[in-house]
């Protein structure tokens, strides 16, 4: 490439150039332009700085250096959302020259979030997609069963995990069954295992409940859990599915989709294992109440029981008989009662007019 005739500064009497400052910064842009031209670039932004005029300055470094950038308004207004000190990113710049200070710098064309922040954002984006989808919604949640017969088990046959919900289980309550739907939990080759062993799972109906997870790693360790066919799968399970996946603070997409999400692996096995002394306990309580209930009804229908054999005796012809006997000794001795004390109030009355007639008529 032939530099334009600028480029040459005046030459001294050693065949030297001299060039004057502006010109050698206009050189030193030149030179950048067309040797670089438009580059990727990947750092961490720091002091940053959004214009009134809507421009955008930054620094880009990493461990070892740094250096200036600017992006100018018609590229960041497209910007969503505006980048923040700390971000990690990937731009693509034209290496260039601010003439006037003779600095260097970029200028982005172009920015988006590099390693972890480049997984946030799809995280984010996925995340809202299957929200308005309704695959989070409440109302497609499957209860999870208090005392499953069968727990189903889909993670690494050799991880940490997998010890742990059955150390967990076996304590608990050693009567449930376990079967392991190995599958890689991390890398390429990962979302499909897991989509197929849920839609085995499914095929077979052999168990009650589904523990899908891992131990656990970074986010692109657990990435396989945010992988958006697996999160369909699991909506689409017809067994009630747990997710499990790494620890308290880690979240993907297969926690938002589950119908049970558990902070870790041991507590996806407590959620579906009853406690062996706590059941026992209710089941001694139960058997309490239950003889109590019955004696009561022993005791009740032993009282109803004499109510109907009295009421049996009264209403026997005999008893009957017996009664009205009873009824007319009773009005027979009325009877003779009433006519008694008649008779001698009828003597009494005789003897009074007796009484009275002596004295009127005197004997002679």
């Amino acid at each position: 490439m032939t530099p334009p005739d600028w480029i040459t500064g005046q030459l001294t009497t050693n065949d030297v150039p001299v060039f004057t400052v502006s010109r050698l910064n206009r050189v030193c842009r030149f030179l950048l332009n067309e040797t670089f031209g438009t580059v990727s670039v990947e750092g961490e932004i720091s002091n940053f700085t959004a214009a009134a005029s809507g421009h955008l300055y930054f620094t880009l470094k990493d461990a070892e250096a740094q250096v200036r950038c600017a992006m100018f308004r018609p590229q960041a207004r497209l910007l969503r959302p505006q980048p923040r000190n700390g971000d990690h990113v990937l731009l693509r710049a034209l290496v260039s020259l601010y003439e006037p200070r003779g600095d260097y710098q970029l200028i982005v064309e172009s920015l988006e979030p590099a390693g972890d922040g480049a997984l946030a954002l799809a995280f984010e984006r996925l995340k809202l997609k299957l929200a308005a989808e309704g695959l989070f919604d409440e109302t497609h949640k499957q209860a999870i069963p208090a005392l499953p017969r069968t727990v189903g088990v889909i993670t690494s046959p050799t991880g940490a995990a997998i010890r742990d919900i059955i150390t967990v289980l076996r304590r608990r309550f050693p009567a449930i069954e376990v079967i392991v739907y190995p599958v890689k939990v991390q890398g390429a080759e990962a979302p499909g295992d897991i989509v197929r062993a849920i839609r085995l799972a499914n095929r077979l109906q052999h168990c009650d409940v589904l523990i899908v997870g891992r131990g656990g790693g970074s986010s692109e360790d657990l990435w396989s859990f945010n992988d958006e066919t697996v999160g369909r799968a699991i909506f689409a399970s017809r067994i009630p599915v747990i997710s499990a996946v790494g620890h308290e603070i880690d979240f993907t997409i297969s926690d938002f989709v589950a119908d049970l999400r558990a902070p870790t692996p041991s507590a996806a096995a407590e959620a579906v294992s009853p406690d062996r002394s706590d059941w026992l306990e209710r089941l001694d309580r139960l058997a309490s109440r239950l003889r109590q209930a019955q004696a009561n009804r022993l005791t009740l229908a032993s009282q109803r029981t004499r109510f109907l054999a009295k009421r049996l005796d009264q209403q026997h012809p005999a008893q009957r008989l017996l009664t009205q006997s009873q009824r007319l000794d009773q009005l027979e001795q009325r009877l003779r009662r009433g006519w008694q004390q008649r008779l001698q109030n009828l003597e009494q009355r005789l003897a009074r007019q007796q009484a009275r007639m002596r004295g009127v008529n005197p004997a002679p």
